[in-house]
């Protein structure tokens, strides 16, 4: 790896630190907290499924907040259109001049949050995908570059889906994660309720790390080693995927260079200079669960990608 071993702990350690800020607002969560970070040091992208009021905004704004990153915003509907959020070429009149004058859209920021991606109609979402790919957006016929670092966190409800438009897969597989977010436990409530009813509503937090800290922890992560023998064994369970029993279609590639990834974030996150398997299990969950498609007889019964995860696993062990 490049960079001394001072570097590599001062960045550790920044990242340590900003775990501490985020839980200055966050109650528990803490995987989906770890699976966030994991997902920023990857340089990728986010799609977060929870019920309604679970602290996902709050959660997404404190990352920022911490990392003096700039936050955006969209709520996303059905009468939204692309132009809305990549921005559009406006009039303006100076000195009795008129000139065209591009206006930035939401898109434009560091971390965008796209609640309720799946309200948005399929143009506007091929808006955000070529976003998320290509790092840039193409309006009125010219390509414009997006700020470095760039994240899209979208959100999506499980549980209202009138009105929706499902993810095509071509988009879904663009998400490095994807991060479930379930209901506190009766203590952690408690504490949320004490917490947001008796202090300030908004805690401060402190920027514990900078955009080039972000980005330089992104390049550690990709140089952290990584054994033949536990890359195999990633490779090895991704293609099982492809032919488990109930599964229709598997993961791609894409999948196999994401959880490497991934899992080097993760043990780097840990605080250690080598990747182990305990890494890569804790990762496949969210790397691959929404990456497969269960067949009609498994999804009748009641079995989830999760639990094909889970199975393989074993299996690999």
């Amino acid at each position: 790896m490049n960079g001394s071993n001072d570097d590599i702990d001062r960045i550790q350690r920044r990242l340590t630190a900003l775990r501490t800020e985020v839980g200055k607002r966050i109650v528990g969560q803490s995987d989906v907290v770890e699976q966030l970070l994991v997902c920023l040091l990857c340089d990728g992208n986010a799609l977060i499924e929870s019920n309604p009021g679970l602290g996902k905004t709050t959660l997404v704004r404190t990352i920022a907040d911490a990392t003096n990153l700039s936050f955006s915003r969209i709520q996303n509907t059905p009468d939204l259109m692309p132009a809305d959020i990549t921005g559009t070429e406006i009039i303006r009149e100076a000195g009795g001049d008129r000139e065209f004058v591009f206006e930035r859209g939401p898109v434009f920021a560091n971390l965008v949050l796209a609640d309720e991606i799946n309200r948005a109609t399929p143009k506007t979402q091929a808006a955000l995908l070529e976003a998320m790919q290509e790092k840039q957006v193409t309006t009125a016929g010219q390509t414009r570059e997006l700020p470095r670092p760039f994240f899209v966190l979208a959100t999506q409800n499980p549980i209202d889906q009138e009105g929706t438009y499902p993810l095509p897969e071509a988009q879904t597989d663009r998400f490095l994660l994807k991060i479930l977010v379930d209901y506190p436990s009766r203590g952690e409530e408690r504490e949320i309720v004490d917490r947001y009813t008796t202090g300030s509503p908004d805690p401060a937090v402190d920027r514990v790390l900078s955009r080039d800290g972000l980005q330089h922890a992104q390049q550690l992560v990709r140089e952290l080693p990584i054994a033949d023998d536990i890359r195999d064994r990633v490779i090895d369970l991704v293609r099982a995927t492809r032919t488990a029993e109930n599964v229709e279609f598997g993961a791609s590639p894409r999948a196999s260079m994401g959880l490497v990834v991934a899992a080097k974030a993760r043990a780097f996150l840990e605080g250690r200079s080598h990747v182990t398997w305990d890494d890569v299990a804790a990762m496949a969950h969210p790397v691959l669960r929404h990456r497969l498609i269960v067949d009609f007889r498994a999804e009748r019964e009641g079995t989830t990608a999760d639990d094909v995860v889970a199975a393989l696993l074993d299996d690999a062990d």
